[in-house]
């Protein structure tokens, strides 16, 4: 692989990233892409700034209003946040725990009857996917369309290489809005004890969410609530299983919640979110005008060595730990502690049950998609 330039951008190196990141950290930590028209920012200090910046910055994209969370500022997005963040609370995260737990074991059952596995498509998808749909209320028999439809989505995101990632992406948004039309109409008629009824029937302080926005928070919740997940365990085994002293160490030391958070440091899910000037400002020497793109390098910024002590190591019992990958501030990722806590389970279970895992190829492929780092396959030997 050649060596990055700054005439780069993280499309061009979805296999690994990292290296190109070091080079803006240290040659020009807020750069302008001219060829995306966008400006990176990759330092530890400037994105942890940024992401709680609401006065320079919006998440407000594409020039007009979005009935997005995500693409949306304050007040709109404190209203739809609002509304939906009582399911995620620690308290009711805590929950979920023995049902985690519960659909780990039954896959890792499966694996083991069979003595290897795809850790993607029988491990680290089903699970989230699993636990979202249960939360949506969406009956097991529908939920195997969803992955087709929101790999079509994820594959869209940020620097796609692929030119008919926009025509699938919008394939795959019509194919979820259909499912989540008749969904919605048949909680109407009938409430659950679920996500998708609790959406509907939203209050705050007398203000419902529209049926646009009811529509997007769907999306989102479904997209977001497993395509994280997914990486982070997947990412996260296969940084294990070429970190066999870390490895060993998991299996010996009550490190669940450490070994994550490293995780999710070393080699991040989301590998930069974006938002957009909303006044001209000046970061180290750099003049961005409003209405320019900005995105914030999450994942360099967890490699950045003023912050982190060998930082292209992994270690599993890091602390402070003090990542950036959910983000920060007004947006910090309403999932995260669902995350952590499917990815904690998720990761220790397997490692300590399966004292021989192995990888059963070297020759691992990257999706497409770098604004989602997650491998397409992750097959090991049990």
């Amino acid at each position: 692989m050649s060596a990055p330039s700054l005439s780069d951008h993280p499309a061009d190196h979805v296999d690994d990233p990292y290296p190109y990141y070091q080079l803006l950290r240290e040659s020009d930590p807020v750069h302008f892409d001219e060829r995306r028209g966008t400006w990176l920012v990759a330092r530890h200090e400037d994105v942890s700034r940024l992401l709680r910046d609401d006065v320079r910055l919006s998440a407000v994209q594409g020039g007009g209003p979005n009935a997005n969370m995500l693409g949306s500022d304050p007040p709109k997005h404190t209203r739809l946040r609002t509304l939906v963040s009582k399911a995620f609370t620690p308290r009711a995260v805590r929950q979920l725990q023995p049902r985690i737990h519960e659909i780990v074991d039954e896959l890792l059952d499966v694996a083991a009857a069979n003595g290897e596995v795809d850790a993607i498509a029988d491990f680290a998808y089903p699970l989230p996917i699993t636990i979202i749909g249960e939360m949506l209320g969406v009956p097991a028999a529908e939920r195997g369309f969803f992955r087709a439809a929101s790999t079509k989505v994820a594959l869209s995101a940020g620097y796609a290489q692929d030119p008919h990632a926009t025509s699938r992406a919008s394939e795959g948004r019509e194919e979820m809005v259909r499912y989540f039309e008749d969904l919605i109409r048949r909680r109407r008629a009938d409430p659950q004890d679920d996500l998708v009824t609790a959406c509907i029937q939203a209050e705050d302080e007398g203000d419902r969410l529209t049926h646009g926005e009811l529509m997007a928070m769907l999306l989102i919740l479904l997209i977001g609530g497993h395509e994280t997940t997914v990486n982070l365990i997947g990412n996260g085994l296969l940084a294990l299983l070429r970190n066999p002293g870390q490895l060993e160490l998991l299996r010996r030391e009550p490190l669940e919640r450490e070994a994550t958070e490293e995780m999710l440091r070393y080699d991040a899910p989301s590998q930069y979110t974006g938002r957009v000037a909303a006044q001209d400002f000046e970061l180290h020497g750099r003049a961005i005008k409003a209405g320019q793109a900005v995105r914030m390098l999450l994942a360099s910024a967890n490699r950045d060595a003023d912050v982190f002590t060998d930082p292209d190591g992994v270690d599993i019992s890091r602390a402070p730990n003090p990542h950036v990958a959910f983000g920060a501030g007004i947006h910090y990722c309403l999932g995260g502690e669902l995350a952590r806590l499917e990815g904690q389970i998720a990761i220790s279970t397997m490692v300590r049950r399966f004292p021989n895992l192995a990888l059963a190829e070297t020759e691992l492929r990257w999706r497409p998609a770098p604004v989602f780092r997650g491998l397409e396959a992750l097959p090991l030997t049990l």
